[in-house]
């Protein structure tokens, strides 16, 4: 006699059409929750995409194409070809204004730099106080115009209260802004004070992602102050450093303000920087051609900067493992 078995069945996988439509609704449910969320994103990114393209790109496929015409707003833009372009290349004027821009730069790279790193080691070492944060930040929350109307009262070569204290420590007077030696590495002072602050916060920001446990380690091995700054400190510091440095360069061949308030390019085009001569070309004397094609080869001159200086410092890669 048979006895049939009393074991529940075994679960097998579904074949056939009804699997196929079970795979089918699983691999949808995700789609589209993915079709939702891209529908989200589109609608936070749309305002930033459209200022971007009103405000950025348009402007600059508009100056690219300026660069090659004869254009004064008063009659239609003129095709020149690479006429603006020669024009620049023979330009004395513009070689001294990137000079002059190139010497700015360097000034107010190399003491800002410093500074700001100063600054932040010190935050990191002695103090991490909210306050004081707040303190050395102040001086950016004012605008570059301001910033530059304060100093050149202060340092007027009269009244002046920058003057006034070396009259009184029997030092003679220095015309700050008036002369051809002392205008450009007093313009790049004032920029530096005004920018150092959030400088050396960026700075700090970085300091703070370095763990504690490799300066523990140092000490115990017997590290001084300065070997770990050197050693620690500055190599694992080096991708946020590449990142500031790489803002502050292009935020300083752009310098326009400071001096447009101060100097107005004097005295002798001895501040005359780049930028400045782009606008006197463009809105002085209605050479939008020319500037366009100045500011074109300003363009080009940043992103080789850049480019350069990434690879050099490496910027996208972290000694941090």
């Amino acid at each position: 006699m048979t006895i049939a078995s009393s074991s529940p069945p075994s679960r097998l996988p579904l074949g056939g059409a009804e699997g196929a439509r079970t795979k089918q609704r699983t691999d949808r449910a995700p789609t589209r929750e993915g079709r939702g969320d891209g529908r989200l994103a589109a609608v936070f990114v749309a305002p930033a995409l459209l200022g971007f393209t009103v405000f950025l790109l348009w402007p600059t496929l508009r100056g690219i194409y300026l660069s090659f015409t004869r254009f004064n707003l008063l009659t239609p833009a003129e095709w020149v070809g690479l006429d603006n372009y020669v024009r620049m290349v023979h330009d004395p004027v513009f070689w001294d204004s990137l000079a002059v821009t190139v010497e700015y730069v360097v000034i107010n790279i190399g003491v800002q730099t410093v500074s700001a790193l100063a600054i932040a080691v010190l935050l990191q070492r002695l103090t991490q106080s909210a306050t004081l944060r707040g303190i050395v930040l102040t001086p950016y929350l004012m605008s570059n115009v301001v910033a530059g109307l304060v100093w050149l009262w202060m340092l007027d070569n009269q009244l002046g209260i920058g003057n006034e204290l070396l009259s009184a420590l029997g030092f003679d007077r220095i015309p700050f802004l008036a002369d051809e030696t002392w205008a450009i590495p007093t313009i790049a002072l004032i920029n530096v004070w005004r920018h150092v602050g959030y400088t050396a916060l960026l700075l700090f920001a970085g300091l703070q992602a370095i763990p504690n446990d490799v300066y523990e380690a140092a000490r115990v091995d017997g590290a001084s102050e300065w070997r770990m700054f050197w050693r620690i400190t500055m190599p694992l510091l080096r991708p946020v450093l590449a990142v500031v440095l790489i803002m502050t360069v292009i935020g300083s061949f752009q310098v326009f303000d400071t001096v447009a308030v101060t100097t107005a390019g004097g005295p002798a085009n001895a501040t005359n920087v780049l930028q400045y001569y782009i606008y006197g070309a463009a809105f002085g004397r209605f050479q939008f051609g020319y500037a366009s094609a100045m500011s074109v080869a300003l363009l080009v001159v940043l992103s080789a900067i850049t480019v350069l200086q990434y690879r050099i410092t490496r910027a996208g890669q972290s000694d941090l493992g």
